[in-house]
């Protein structure tokens, strides 16, 4: 077994996990190359969403031979953001990187990313120049939402990005001191700014199985909480619609009363009528949609619950 226990860690290599036990080890037999050509020590930390499989075991396996992982078990399933933050709260090393363990995003990559880091900056992303293994539909899902948070969010996030990066300490502190629950990371880096910058690379599909984070309501979760966290416009859109939708009655109102003075015959004002009734009604049932999503959030931040609960911590 490895111990550098008494040395300072470089970097801390966070994973959430669920239901992975087929990933572990080739994903620990790439990452594990991959960082001894970088620095030694470092720590890998798997934060575990309690896995009806073998995960939980496979890991401790790997622990028993290399000290330098770490294992967060949590209480029950928080999911994955919630899962990566504890990873980042809990590192100990002077830079920390997020990655999933299905090998889709390559971890030889964070030694490009490692370099750019020394060349001064805080933060450095990875940015994918091809999402093999993505259905069209999500490619598009992807697309529509990343233009609509940089449309209307008061922060900018790099498009076709995802939590695949490296962190400076500075940053990891600054993170630390946040405290939104709704954990959507690339919306918090991009907040707490600093020099950051981009590594392209070809995204590969999955090693084995399928996605158990992110299936298409996961990913339109996330994206909603970094539209609705970082932004107020979509309230202020809604205020216009609902001018809009005012103006267009009186414009409606006008015409009728216009038909009437020139003694033109009034056609039967049904179809109008239901018109009328389902636009406004569909204006304001959207309007107090996306209000209630706000206040839900409100709810969420002043309950001050925390964001997971770990059952069991191993080699920490």
């Amino acid at each position: 077994m490895q111990n550098k226990s008494n040395e300072k860690i470089d970097i801390s290599i966070i994973v959430p996990v669920y239901k992975e036990e087929n990933n572990i080890r080739p994903f620990l037999e790439r990452m594990e190359k991959t960082l001894r050509s970088i620095t030694d020590p470092y720590e890998i930390i798997f934060c575990l969403d309690p896995s009806p499989d073998c995960t939980k075991e496979v890991i401790i396996d790997e622990i028993n031979r290399n000290s330098n992982i770490k294992l967060i078990v949590f209480s029950r399933r928080f999911g994955q953001p919630a899962a990566t933050m504890a990873g980042i709260l809990m590192c100990q090393g002077n830079n920390c990187v997020v990655i999933d363990v299905d090998l889709q995003d390559p971890p030889e990559l964070i030694k490009d990313m490692y370099a750019k880091l020394l060349e001064g900056y805080e933060v450095v992303y990875a940015k994918r120049r091809s999402r093999n293994g993505e259905t069209l539909f999500k490619r598009i899902i992807a697309a529509v939402g990343y233009y609509a948070i940089n449309k209307l969010a008061d922060v900018q996030i790099p498009r076709n990005t995802g939590d695949f990066r490296i962190m400076s300490r500075k940053v990891v502190e600054e993170l630390r001191r946040l405290s939104e629950t709704h954990g959507f990371l690339r919306g918090m880096v991009a907040y707490v700014g600093f020099r950051q910058t981009f590594v392209e690379y070809d995204r590969d599909e999955r090693a084995f199985g399928w996605g158990k984070y992110n299936r298409f309501t996961g990913s339109l979760k996330i994206g909603f909480n970094g539209l609705v966290g970082f932004s107020s416009r979509p309230l202020q859109l809604m205020s216009l619609a609902g001018a809009m939708a005012a103006g267009f009655s009186f414009f409606l109102g006008a015409w009728y009363v216009f038909q009437k003075v020139i003694g033109m015959n009034l056609t039967p004002g049904l179809s109008t009528t239901v018109l009328v009734v389902t636009f406004f009604a569909g204006v304001q049932l959207l309007s107090l949609g996306l209000i209630g999503e706000y206040i839900g959030r409100i709810y969420d931040e002043v309950k001050h619950r925390p964001m997971y609960i770990i059952e069991k911590k191993v080699n920490f």
